[in-house]
């Protein structure tokens, strides 16, 4: 029998809210985050993201650290949301035994105006901005900031990034290489990343509408979540907020961005994260999907959970027309979602649908349904079809 893995701590910072009272307010509510851009000026002001409405200087301040200029925005926001899992678990500090794995895509693009300037004009690059444009740096930061220095790692797989955090944060507890892991994701909007979406041509102009037969693109967004993870023996006398009880990766290598559009590997995943949980698909409650909003994805995820569950369907949404897709750190972020959601025991609204997908008919949870839930799965299947899955169970 695996070591059973449970969530003792948890912190979020997304467009919808800092802190979970006030996350669950907002999806309650159904406020979303989604609105126009104000952080800086762009030819694409027009796109709606996810943004959350703080300076740099403000972050710092809520991270309880002084501003510098060579912290990125995903580092801060990630050190919001650690810090918060950590004093929610109990602990202000790291230990010997306690490990980080933390992810990101977008890193410290939000500097690379000023980086690219220096570089411009021949300014000499100091070698702490060019460490912030590494995917490691926020992580190792953050680390060190927590005093954390047993296995810290990064993992950057596109939008399955925190998923697979998550998951493998699960692996290092059961294979007895740590009792505590903190894991998690952070990403930030960014000049570059919102250009290079749009030159994917991916962008919606309205804002994102997951599952609906008119979905035209993603809405880019921003935030972090964290999580503390331990082993049943060292969580046995703390509260318990999960189990990350099943998970599975499949990676289809089927092209750089788009997904397989036969869904094979995204059913996989979700067949194989329930067999892991040691779960038949009948037992899940809830599935917070993926769901992005583009015409690919939203077919081909809800033809594979069609397969996987047939005319049995769970309670579904993607709730990223609350905070817009939010990179890396959505699996986290969404994993989150699912601990809301199943402390208070309520399948989540999906915003912005109104008519179902032709070729599926997959409809969604629209409203909050207040209801038993006990194991969720949740998707996060990234660019190049890196496709994962987690089952998030009720700690019992």
């Amino acid at each position: 029998m695996p070591q059973r893995v449970f969530i003792t701590g948890f912190g979020i910072i997304s467009a919808i809210g800092i802190g979970a009272d006030e996350t669950l307010a907002s999806l309650k509510a159904k406020r979303s985050g989604i609105g126009q851009l104000e952080l800086f000026e762009s030819a694409l002001s027009n796109i709606p993201v996810g943004e959350i409405k703080k300076s740099a200087s403000e972050l710092s301040e809520l991270a309880g650290i002084e501003h510098n200029a060579h912290n990125s925005r995903a580092f801060l926001l990630g050190l919001i949301a650690a810090k918060a899992a950590m004093q929610m678990a109990g602990y202000q500090k790291g230990y010997n035994r306690m490990g980080m794995i933390g992810s990101t895509t977008v890193a410290g693009q939000d500097l690379l105006d000023t980086y690219y300037t220096q570089m411009l004009d021949g300014t000499l690059v100091d070698a702490e901005m060019h460490r912030a444009f590494t995917g490691a740096d926020a992580t190792e930061k953050i680390a060190i900031t927590l005093g954390i220095k047993h296995n810290v790692t990064t993992i950057s797989t596109a939008c399955s990034s925190s998923a697979n955090a998550i998951m493998n944060g699960v692996r290092m507890i059961r294979s007895g290489l740590a009792d505590t892991m903190l894991v998690g994701g952070m990403d930030s909007l960014a000049r570059f990343s919102l250009n290079g979406f749009n030159a994917l041509e991916i962008l919606s102009p309205t804002g994102c509408r997951p599952f609906d037969q008119n979905r035209n693109g993603i809405t880019p967004g921003e935030g972090a979540a964290f999580m503390v993870l331990e082993s049943q023996s060292k969580a046995a006398c703390k509260q318990k907020y999960g189990e990350i009880r099943g998970f599975a990766n499949f990676n289809e290598a089927y092209h750089q961005t788009l997904v397989n559009p036969d869904g094979a590997y995204a059913e996989a995943a979700m067949r194989k994260a329930i067999e892991t949980a040691g779960l038949q698909p009948a037992d899940i409650d809830y599935l917070n999907a993926h769901g992005t909003g583009t015409e690919a994805n939203d077919l081909v995820e809800s033809k594979a959970i069609k397969s996987v569950f047939g005319d049995h369907l769970p309670h579904i949404s993607s709730t990223k027309g609350f905070t817009g897709h939010t990179f890396a750190a959505a699996g986290a972020i969404e994993c989150v979602f699912s601990l809301l959601a199943i402390n208070n025991n309520l399948a989540l609204p999906n915003v912005g649908f109104s008519n179902p997908i032709d070729e599926t008919g997959i409809v969604p949870v629209t409203e909050t349904i207040s209801m038993k839930i006990n194991n969720i799965i949740s998707n996060s299947f990234g660019f190049g079809g890196n496709d994962t899955s987690l089952v998030i169970s009720k700690a019992e």
